[in-house]
């Protein structure tokens, strides 16, 4: 196995599917079949989820929400997204999971301790990370890459819905538009590539995390990448361009 311990991102957009808000059965059946059958081979993983689904920036815009107040009402989504990942989870004969927020809600979720996360992990439990960081103007992308640093994750999977990859353009606007196979960080930084927010690739870049850029809806993904197929865009330091 390549990767042995993964941090995986997903968005509140995969939970919801087809739908512009809330949950969609088919979009959480793969999912959690997905997260089962890698953790099934022996893979440590830990979730986090975004809100999208639930509360978007848009919204908070619509309603002149401040920033920090409407982060706050994302973090809350957020949570909400993660105990239903574990309940689906659960559901599917998963039996050793652990929801972590960093805001304090004793009664549905354990507070985050690092050290207490990287044991779970080295037990075999699948964890789900909800409430982000625990603070405003901090997106989800970037809490994805600040979890993984703390539990030493080996790569930051991040799963996205409605693109396979990383694009020089928005591929929906531009039928030239190339797909990256592989990609350094510096590349993405400096062309401001969208498809993940910067300052997580900054953050990654820092610290030397590999990251993967893919579509959740090819079977199998979770599994082949911590195998070390290629799938997706494959983003690190030092890395080569190519393009498929």
């Amino acid at each position: 196995m390549k990767y042995k311990r993964i941090l995986l991102k997903v968005s509140g957009g995969a939970l919801s599917g087809e739908k512009d808000f809330g949950f969609e059965k088919d979009a959480l059946d793969r999912i959690t079949d997905e997260i089962i059958k890698a953790s099934n081979a022996g893979v440590e993983i830990a979730v986090l989820v975004g809100g999208g689904n639930i509360f978007r920036g848009r919204t908070a815009e619509d309603w002149n929400i401040e920033r920090a107040e409407a982060d706050n009402i994302g973090m809350m989504a957020t949570v909400i997204n993660s105990l239903i990942l574990r309940g689906a989870l659960v559901s599917k004969g998963a039996k050793d999971l652990r929801v972590m927020t960093p805001i304090p809600m004793d009664t549905v979720a354990e507070p985050y301790i690092r050290l207490r996360a990287v044991r779970h992990l080295e037990k075999g439990k699948i964890i789900v990370f909800g409430g982000g960081i625990g603070q405003p103007y901090v997106t989800t992308d970037y809490a994805s890459l600040q979890r993984a640093l703390e539990i030493r994750a080996d790569v930051v999977l991040m799963a996205k819905q409605g693109t396979d990859g990383v694009y020089t353009d928005n591929p929906s606007e531009n039928l030239n538009a190339k797909r990256y196979k592989t990609l350094s960080y510096k590349e993405a930084i400096s062309k401001n590539l969208k498809v993940v927010d910067q300052s997580a690739f900054i953050l990654a870049q820092d610290y030397n995390m590999p990251m993967y850029i893919f579509d959740f809806n090819q079977k199998n993904s979770i599994l082949d990448i911590c195998e070390g197929k290629n799938i997706g865009t494959f983003v690190g330091n030092d890395c080569e361009i190519n393009m498929y």
